[in-house]
């Protein structure tokens, strides 16, 4: 199950992660939250979402989860930065969660499961620690759903650059396709299978979201790891760049993020 997290956490993949909130990335979750909850988010990263869904489910507690202290820090500092009181923190593995049995009423993870190294076992394990009739919420993008406008040759390139990389570090990129077969196969049945997506195309966006990866593609672990491992080399990568920068300034940039998402009753 050993497997590397394929973004790291450098400035630029954080400036995407920070950008997510509840509503744009767990609309089809706060349906389901009730006052009083105890949530578990697993791989929090920053803590944007987790802050939002302490606030919704007040007076009940979130545990914010993470992989590594360090990675756990950066949820402490969004968490002291915005003053909640109702946060818990622990270090953890999301394949051997250390709770008790039926602890939750809800345990939620948003683009976990598509770096995990056994997405089945990891879904059992969220379901053992939520209550008999409690609600595992998973998340995920699917890579090869993304779709983008005009068809740069540069941005085919990345993908598949990303998805080679992704499945060499021990993940699975086109995850969102995947998450009903594995939710049934660790066990659940009563199970609501949905998708939304993320869409980019005015101009603040685009130069957001293309700026971000233009940026990711040389200074972040994916860089890193492409070069290593032969997928690519630096001038691939600042081939890449600048394609994101050319696509983010074209008026007609238009680009969307496909997400799989499942309510699964415990």
């Amino acid at each position: 199950m050993a497997n590397l997290y394929t973004h790291g956490h450098h400035e630029s993949v954080l400036r995407s992660h920070r950008w997510r909130t509840a509503a744009n990335s767990a609309a089809y979750l706060l349906p389901h939250l009730k006052s009083g909850d105890r949530v578990l988010d697993v791989g929090c990263g920053p803590a944007t979402i987790t802050a939002d869904l302490a606030t919704l489910v007040t007076p009940g507690r979130v545990t914010a989860m993470e992989v590594t202290e360090p990675a756990l820090a950066l949820a402490r500092d969004e968490i002291g930065r915005r003053g909640l009181a109702t946060v818990d923190f622990m270090v953890g593995d999301v394949h051997a969660i250390d709770a008790p049995d039926d602890t939750y009423d809800v345990v939620h993870a948003h683009q976990v499961l598509q770096h995990v190294g056994d997405p089945v076992t990891a879904l059992r394990e969220m379901r053992r620690v939520a209550r008999p009739g409690g609600i595992v919420a998973v998340r995920d993008g699917d890579y090869a759903g993304f779709t983008w406008f005009p068809e740069l040759p540069e941005l085919s390139e990345w993908l598949t650059m990303y998805e080679r990389v992704a499945r060499a570090n021990g993940g699975e990129p086109d995850a969102g396709r995947r998450l009903l077969s594995w939710a049934r196969a660790a066990g659940f049945t009563d199970i609501t299978a949905t998708a939304s997506t993320w869409c980019f195309a005015d101009e603040p966006d685009r130069a957001w979201w293309g700026g971000m990866w233009a940026e990711r593609v040389l200074r972040s672990d994916i860089a890193a790891r492409a070069v290593a491992t032969g997928v690519a080399q630096q001038d691939d990568l600042r081939r890449i760049s600048d394609g994101w920068r050319r696509w983010a300034a074209d008026p007609d940039g238009w680009l969307s993020v496909l997400h799989g998402e499942l309510i699964c009753r415990a």
